[in-house]
């Protein structure tokens, strides 16, 4: 399998679709799945013409189990081992959730002045700060991922079920479409990696003030989001990152779920690839 070995010894899987010499796409998956995740968008840009690129998270899908490092700075730093071992440049890179994240980090730290990226996308991203404090009183109690953490330790296999089959894709709300198919390959996906991996990572994505990330980033950025988002409420996130970013733009989507890239990907995938190409 394709990988690269970043400067701290861990293997990170990748996939790498697409003409050598189109424009780059990578793609960048959220909590806990892998680039399995990327699909829909990964074989529509090819037949469009990109190249496309995603990695797993490490401790994530195909990549190490390590047991450290599991922060956005690893994060962002194991994203550019292989960019840097694939030499894309003017890349765009796409992110959903954590992803998106790792994104923001990822071109606030390596992605700037050094021609690596063209434009960023961050999808139902949970920058800037999930977390409710004292200076971000619109995000969510530390309660709520406290129960993912003890959900996560007692029963993860149960825990992975229970996500996509209620919030993650909306299928908790009425008249909604259910795919089993969805819901268990998002499971599938969940617990490939590692339950370590996944229980450090609630603290990343949850606990990483990314504002300064967000005031960083330069290059043209869409950041589109799910007006019914369940799992990284809208208002607290998109809106405010919108605010933050130098050269944003942000679409919203009425009734649209966290999962939106999935159950959606006929409405969200044209959008994408009109800013790709604007």
């Amino acid at each position: 399998m394709p990988s690269v070995i970043t400067k701290d010894g861990v293997e990170i899987f990748y996939k790498d679709w697409g003409p050598k010499d189109a424009p780059p796409i990578v793609f960048h998956h959220g909590w806990p799945l892998s680039s399995d995740d990327w699909d829909a968008q990964m074989l529509f840009f090819v037949q469009n013409g990109y190249r496309a690129v995603a990695h797993d998270r490490r401790g994530h899908g195909r990549s190490t189990q390590v047991s450290d490092g599991h922060d956005m700075d690893h994060y962002a730093a194991d994203a550019f081992a292989v960019v840097e071992a694939l030499d894309l440049r003017n890349a765009i890179h796409i992110g959903h959730s954590t992803g998106g994240g790792e994104v923001a980090r990822y071109v606030a730290r390596h992605g700037q002045p050094a021609g690596r990226v063209a434009k960023a996308v961050l999808v139902s991203a949970v920058p800037p700060l999930m977390l409710k404090t004292a200076a971000n009183p619109g995000g969510l109690p530390i309660e709520i991922f406290d129960g993912f953490r003890a959900a996560l330790a007692a029963n993860r296999a149960q825990f992975f079920l229970d996500v996509p089959t209620g919030p993650f894709y909306g299928f908790n709300r009425p008249g909604a479409t259910i795919s089993q198919g969805v819901i268990e390959n998002w499971w599938r996906q969940g617990m490939m990696g590692s339950a370590k991996a996944h229980y450090d990572g609630i603290k990343a994505f949850s606990e990483t003030d990314q504002t300064e990330d967000l005031k960083a980033i330069t290059v043209p950025t869409l950041v589109l989001h799910g007006e019914d988002d369940q799992i990284v409420p809208i208002d607290d996130a998109a809106r405010l990152s919108i605010t933050l970013l130098k050269n944003g733009t942000l679409k919203t989507y009425p009734g649209f779920s966290h999962g939106m890239l999935t159950v959606n990907a006929a409405v969200i995938n044209p959008d994408l690839l009109a800013f790709i190409k604007a």
